[in-house]
């Protein structure tokens, strides 16, 4: 038997282990899983170029947790060790890294996830453990050995009678990590870390029906036998080539990653690279709302089938985090913090990468079945808007398959539009006047105003619409977004005719002083316009740009501005050609006025969704009192 003391200068590096690496101790299964994994992979590439003379066969990895010993067996059939190969990978090699984790994470180590990068990640049993046993034999002819320590830098190492290749791995539970004696919390980790690892991983059994016997009758019970309780799915659809797999197999894969997800993803985009960098993956689009807050089901980041994290930002550009699946790479750093991460080159590419994928896919979508495009860009389009603000890149492609729905239902591409638009729609000084609505109930009337002069009016409700509009206007020339309620039908394009008004300046300025006056509300800012006879007499507008800026505020962006909490800000337009406009200026009882003031005001707040509560019920009692 031989005992020696583990080749590092900290006398005692395992509490320091736990203590920074505390918040992630869960994660010591899914070190040590990944070591068992990569000692059973290298056994199939030796065997496969004939460089050992054994039978690969169909290992798998093996857990087991005996309760009431309080101890973890992690169990595979790969490589196992020699006596020197211990020594070498167990006493030495672990702790090569061992001080330069120490000085460089001794504030964030806690927050690292995964610690094998130093050579650490067998210690991370010392998290859970206060011993550890390795029980190995390897696939060269030589004795099994015993290696066993307590947490301290003291081992022991002793002759082993293992007859069969491979490690095992023995943990004793320490009384503060009990929690990972349950068969739950174990099968909990299972689910997140190694759902996919390559190499089965068996845990426990379970019973399985079989086929009744020919000839047995109906209420005989079925036979059943305990198999094998296999965990993972080794060949995860993402591992796969696109050629080997159909829709279905894209569907399920989905359902597998996200159990809990019962509508289907709209379409799927899969990832395959080898060259300048690694990177597989699926990502799905699901149906999104305009509601921008985080997805509960998050894009998952592998590492070889490891799961790491959920968390991938940096890696996937910040406008696709609203998708869902899978992205796996050994080529991202995955310790070190995330300045250091949104720097690197490698990380760079595959973001940009992953970019170029995703447009690729949605263009070819768009060429290929327009109509399919058109029905699910609802459900898209908050991605699509958001990628287009924030990547100059994806601005460029998208800028051609990027729709722009009318209030009828119809959809054009921003080129489409101008097309179809500047005929009509170019006001006197050359500029194309694009006219929303961002809710066509609210702003029915207005919207019914402008097709009754063949104007062509967008749906536009996504949340961060006014900043697409903001950059739309600045990239492209002559052209300007506004609002069907920003102001009266004649001053949203202004033509070179123009209407004159039946009133006289005299008559205005009277009618102004009156309506000011009798106009409780001083939020309003009115103004007399010369309009249509046919015209509604009053109409509340609100500023296209002082609103927008406010709806920008609100969805990030506005601060810039310097505007505040900025109050909401109304226009009232009197349309001085108006009969009953002309009848309050020339009504002689004050009373009769004043009512017909606050009549044709409540109107137009509630043709605009602005009369609610104590006003509204007022003016639904006022008015029964007219009819009368």
């Amino acid at each position: 038997m031989a005992t020696g003391k583990i080749n590092v200068s900290v006398d005692n590096i395992f509490p320091l282990i736990k203590k920074f690496l505390y918040s992630d101790h869960e994660i010591f299964l899914r070190e040590l899983i990944s070591n068992a994994t990569d000692a059973t992979l290298k056994l199939k590439h030796l065997t496969s170029i004939g460089e050992a003379s054994v039978e690969y066969g169909n290992p798998i990895i093996e857990i087991k947790v005996d309760k009431e010993g309080k101890k973890i067996h992690i169990i595979d059939q790969g490589l196992g060790m020699t006596e020197d190969e211990v020594k070498k990978y167990i006493n030495e090699v672990a702790f090569s890294g061992a001080e330069e984790f120490l000085d460089k994470y001794k504030d964030s180590a806690k927050d690292s996830g995964i610690i094998g990068h130093f050579g650490l990640g067998f210690y991370s049993a010392f998290m859970v453990a206060s011993k550890v046993e390795i029980i190995t034999k390897s696939f060269k002819d030589e004795p099994a050995v015993h290696w066993s320590c307590d947490g301290s830098p003291n081992f022991d190492l002793e002759p082993s009678d293992k007859t069969e290749r491979g490690t095992e791995i023995v943990l004793h539970v320490a009384d503060d990590s009990t929690e990972f004696l349950e068969d739950q919390r174990i099968n909990e980790l299972l689910s997140k870390y190694n759902k996919f690892m390559p190499v089965p991983i068996k845990f426990g059994t379970r019973t399985e029906t079989l086929p009744k016997p020919e000839g047995a009758k109906e209420e005989d019970a079925a036979p059943t036998e305990e198999v094998d309780n296999i965990i993972n799915n080794p060949t995860p659809a993402w591992t796969k080539q696109p050629a080997d797999l159909e829709t279905k197999d894209y569907q399920e894969f989905y359902r597998e990653l996200y159990p809990m997800q019962f509508e289907e993803p709209l379409f799927h985009i899969h990832l395959n690279v080898d060259y300048p960098f690694h990177l597989t993956g699926i990502l799905y689009f699901p149906r999104l709302s305009n509601d921008l807050n985080t997805q509960k089901d998050k894009i998952q980041l592998y590492q070889n089938q490891v799961y790491v994290t959920d968390n991938v930002e940096g890696i996937v550009p910040e406008f696709l985090m609203m998708l869902r699946g899978v992205v796996d790479s050994p080529d991202i750093p995955l310790n070190v913090s995330r300045s250091y991460l949104q720097a690197d080159g490698a990380v760079k590419k595959i973001s940009s990468y992953i970019t170029r994928k995703v447009a690729d896919k949605l263009s070819s979508l768009f060429k290929n079945n327009r109509e399919d495009f058109e029905a699910k860009w609802n459900d898209i389009k908050i991605v699509i808007e958001y990628g287009m603000l924030s990547e100059d890149k994806f601005f460029e492609k998208a800028d051609k398959f990027a729709l722009y729905p009318t209030v009828d239902g119809k959809f054009y591409t921003f080129e489409e539009l101008q097309e179809n638009l500047k005929a009509n729609q170019t006001d006197k000084d050359g500029k194309l006047v694009i006219l929303y609505a961002s809710d066509k109930e609210a702003q029915h009337s207005y919207i019914e105003a402008a097709k009754a002069k063949d104007y062509q009016v967008l749906l536009l409700d996504s949340p961060i619409i006014s900043h697409l509009m903001q950059k739309l206007e600045t990239s492209k020339e002559n052209i300007s977004f506004t609002r069907v309620d920003a102001d009266h039908i004649e001053n949203l394009i202004k033509k070179d005719e123009e209407q004159i008004s039946k009133l006289s300046d005299e008559e205005k300025e009277t009618l102004k002083k009156e309506l000011e006056e009798t106009i409780a509300n001083k939020s309003y800012t009115i103004q007399l316009e010369a309009m249509d006879s046919a015209a509604s007499p009053f109409i509340i507008t609100e500023p296209e740009f002082m609103r927008r800026m406010k709806e920008m505020q609100q969805t990030g962006g506005g601060g810039m501005f310097g505007m505040g909490n900025m109050p909401e800000m109304y226009n009232l337009i009197v349309n001085t050609n108006s009969p009953l406009v002309s009848e309050i200026l020339t009504t002689k009882t004050a009373k009769k006025k004043e009512r017909l003031i606050n009549q044709s005001l409540d109107l137009a707040r509630l043709s605009k969704g602005l009369l609610k509560g104590e006003e509204l019920t007022n003016f639904i009692k006022r008015s029964y009192e007219m009819v009368k």
